[in-house]
């Protein structure tokens, strides 16, 4: 039995040995597949992790890019009141006020000769503070006054020279609040988005810098020679170097750039603004009364004066000079924000990694993206103004509604009011732009989905800018898990293949990596193949 036994094995050993071979290279390859398998779970979910550890702070970014806003635009709009007072105006026809009713009857009588309609003018906004409610109904009351005044001077025959005088006064008077109080409104809503693309650039150049420094972190293997420990590192929000880099001093130098768009960009820019209202609304009188489209055609044709009046000169308009100080002037910047001061002498590597920053900064700004971006933020914003506050506080046209819309717009297109009711609400609304908290006019602005698209491609793109080593200490998933990281956020992706162009000299043609991404930005939102 044992000897059968052992002549067949001796017989058959080339068959066992045949399917011990099938059985060993099947488990094998079974090995091999289950390992490569285990190895695509896991690159999906590192892959997974990256893409929500970057979305997550690309969104706390952009909450802190409008708390920064808010923080920072009271100091803009506190100097915009101190070189526009239109207040000291409106004070001033006051007095020449109190002054005719004082001739013209007794004292115990110029309480009761007020019109009947001043209340009436602003009787919608009077909820807004009780000082500035009754400063502007006394604006509108005098457009009325101003009427009977003129009418007046033609019936009247001679009059001596004083009177002749005062009247003179009056009317340069009314003049000159009808021009700073559309100036000054108009100025808060450009320094406001300007304001808002400059931060949203900042923070978000700043948050590209931290992220990347984490993924190197992250990707770089520990020496060989360093002994195992457990490290304790700080990722709450209150850390400022794992919020926005570790060059601690170079961010605080980079974000006070902004001084100089809150003290002297906004005050160039409103000049530029003054010329073109002045041009536009010089030759209207307080006491016309003009529909509400008409005071949006003199809008748009204040905003083709300052923005450009075609495509082509708004996209080659230059936004950076109000932005961002001269080269020659950025100590000068740094030491009046209190940064420096004269004695302080800057390292060479604070000095290189703020001069990539403006660099790059002044590059974006620069281009064509931001204008366009821009424009978008310039319509929601005016159009909260004119649409909407003037619309409902001067004319009296109830909000739009979907099933009243059409019949609004026919009736709401023959509603005129007086041009001195829509300058009080101008005087009002001024105050609300430059507002650090409840900023409707900013909450309209970051409706604008172009403006999440703007800051995620600044966000996302230009990766080796930062350092110039950095793929050479990361392996090649890293690599390609930044470059393809969506923005889920925004609906795009404006991630692309290339994005790893350094950012070019100040002045000189924008990043053409950045342009590309923006363009595939643009035709994703807009449904189109790129």
């Amino acid at each position: 039995m044992i000897g059968a036994t052992r002549r067949w094995l001796r017989r058959n050993r080339t068959n066992f040995a045949i399917g011990a071979g099938v059985l060993g290279a099947g488990y094998l390859a079974g090995q091999y597949a289950l390992g490569k398998l285990s190895e695509a779970r896991q690159r999906m979910s590192d892959d997974r992790i990256a893409k929500e550890n970057l979305r997550r702070r690309f969104e706390q970014n952009q909450e802190d890019c409008t708390f920064t806003v808010l923080a920072i635009l009271p100091t803009a709009t506190e100097n915009l009141l101190d070189a526009v007072p239109v207040e000291q105006v409106l004070e001033e026809l006051q007095k020449q006020k109190a002054e005719r009713l004082a001739r013209s009857v007794g004292p115990s009588e110029i309480a009761s000769t007020a019109p009947p309609s001043v209340a009436d003018t602003t009787e919608d906004d009077a909820k807004s503070s009780s000082f500035q409610s009754e400063s502007y109904v006394h604006a509108s009351q005098m457009a009325g006054d101003g009427e009977s005044v003129v009418t007046a001077g033609s019936a009247e025959g001679p009059a001596d020279s004083g009177e002749r005088k005062s009247k003179r006064s009056k009317a340069q008077l009314w003049s000159e609040m009808k021009i700073s109080s559309i100036t000054r409104a108009f100025t808060l809503l450009y320094t406001l988005s300007l304001l808002t693309l400059l931060t949203r650039i900042q923070l978000n150049l700043l948050g590209r810098r931290n992220y990347l420094a984490s993924v190197v972190t992250l990707a770089s293997p520990p020496p060989a020679n360093q002994e195992s420990r457990i490290n304790l590192e700080n990722h709450d929000d209150d850390n400022f170097e794992q919020a926005y880099g570790n060059d601690f001093e170079t961010n605080r130098r980079y974000l006070s750039l902004s001084w100089w768009l809150l003290h002297k960009g906004c005050l160039n820019l409103m000049e530029k603004v003054r010329v073109a209202v002045k041009d536009v609304f010089g030759t209207l009188n307080p006491r016309e009364e003009i529909t509400i489209e008409r005071l949006s055609e003199l809008t748009l044709e204040v905003r083709k004066r300052v923005e450009g009046a075609t495509e082509e000169e708004r996209r080659t308009r230059k936004w950076l000079p109000y932005l961002l100080p001269s080269h020659d002037q950025e100590d000068y910047v740094l030491r009046e924000s209190g940064m420096t001061t004269s004695e302080d002498v800057t390292s060479p590597t604070t000095a290189t990694s703020l001069r990539r920053l403006i660099d790059e900064t002044s590059d974006l700004i620069d281009s064509p993206a931001f204008t366009h971006v821009l424009t978008r933020l310039l319509d929601a914003a005016f159009s909260h103004l004119i649409d909407v506050k003037i619309s409902q506080l001067s004319y009296k046209i109830p909000p739009i509604s979907e099933s009243t819309a059409r019949v609004q717009e026919i009736v709401g297109s023959d509603v005129k009011a007086k041009v001195a009711s829509s300058l009080a609400v101008f005087c009002r609304q001024a105050h609300n732009i430059g507002s650090g908290a409840n900023n409707e006019y900013l909450a309209a602005i970051e409706q604008v989905r172009d403006l999440e698209a703007f800051a995620a491609v600044v966000y996302s793109s230009n990766f080796e800018v930062e350092s110039p080593d950095f793929t050479s200490t990361r392996p090649t998933s890293m690599v390609d898990k930044s470059n393809r990281t969506s923005m889920t956020t925004s609906g795009v992706d404006p991630l692309a293949p290339g994005l790893s162009q350094p950012a070019t000299a100040r002045g000189s043609v924008a990043d053409p990596s950045f342009e590309s991404a923006w363009g595939k930005a643009l035709a994703k939102e807009d449904g189109k193949p790129y």
